[in-house]
């Protein structure tokens, strides 16, 4: 019998937009570690998410096409859309998801139209911290600030316009440690507070298109810089994407919409 699998636009209100996420409904039975990462190599998305029952909720665990990973926001709001889409919850309830990272849970924040998740993660703030050899470099423009959070580097630059235009040595990249690197600047956009780009090739992704799990560097950086703890967020790739993000505390709460583009069958060919 084939594992249901699904491909998903995440922090997207229409298809082809976002960042796609595969999302595979597994049953009781976890399988093995090396299937579910060949799984993920196959997919060749940022990342995938594998979604099984368990007595208080469900496990998740999200894989790159390289390696496991400890979060990944995206991947969580395309399994949360996928649970509500296919009535494995109903409109009022909250999804808990056992993950590496803790207890993430989510909830639809719009029941009528079931069109927004809010997702509650934990923070992960930026200290600021001289950049490591080779980042500046890497990048290639003016850099007004960089810190460290405890997944990633994050760089505040000018201005938008810099940090849409940026064309970073992928392969210098790849040799600074941490999972990867978050560019930001204030928003030009009268819509938007903050613009950002993440790359991540020591993890097998060059660019992701929108980062959920970024935002919770994102939203703790900001929040004191623009004096208020609702915000909103684009990721200008080019697939580009918005994020709404509240601080509370150690908290940080994602907001998205999610699109289902492909629904299949991944055959069972587990030895």
């Amino acid at each position: 019998m084939g594992v249901p699998i699904l491909h998903v636009d995440a922090f997207a209100a229409t298809p082809f937009t976002g960042n796609p996420a595969a999302v595979c409904v597994l049953g009781d039975e976890e399988p093995d570690d090396r299937w579910m990462q060949a799984v993920a190599a196959e997919m060749q998305l940022s990342e995938t998410a594998f979604l099984r029952p368990v007595d208080d909720g469900w496990s998740l665990r999200w894989f790159s096409p390289r390696t496991e990973v400890d979060v990944c926001g995206h991947a969580t709001l395309a399994a949360a859309h996928v649970l509500w889409e296919q009535r494995s919850l109903p409109p009022d309830a909250v999804a808990r998801f056992r993950t590496r990272a803790g207890l993430v849970t989510a909830h639809l924040a719009d029941r009528r139209t079931g069109g927004r998740i809010e997702m509650d993660f934990p923070a992960d703030p930026a200290e600021p911290a001289d950049p490591p050899s080779g980042l500046t470099r890497a990048l290639g423009v003016p850099i007004r600030a960089t810190a460290r959070s405890a997944r990633d580097w994050l760089v505040e630059v000018d201005d938008q316009e810099t940090v849409q235009a940026l064309t970073p040595d992928l392969a210098l990249l790849e040799q600074v440690d941490g999972r990867g690197v978050i560019v930001t600047a204030r928003a030009a956009m009268a819509s938007f507070d903050f613009v950002s780009r993440f790359f991540a090739p020591r993890i097998g992704i060059p660019e992701d298109p929108v980062t959920g799990s970024a935002h919770c560097a994102l939203g703790p950086w900001w929040a004191p810089r623009l004096g208020r703890s609702d915000l909103v967020g684009f990721q200008a790739s080019e697939r580009g994407g918005a994020v709404t993000v509240r601080v509370a505390g150690d908290r940080v709460h994602l907001g998205g919409r999610a699109v289902t583009v492909v629904r299949g069958e991944l055959l069972d060919v587990r030895s």
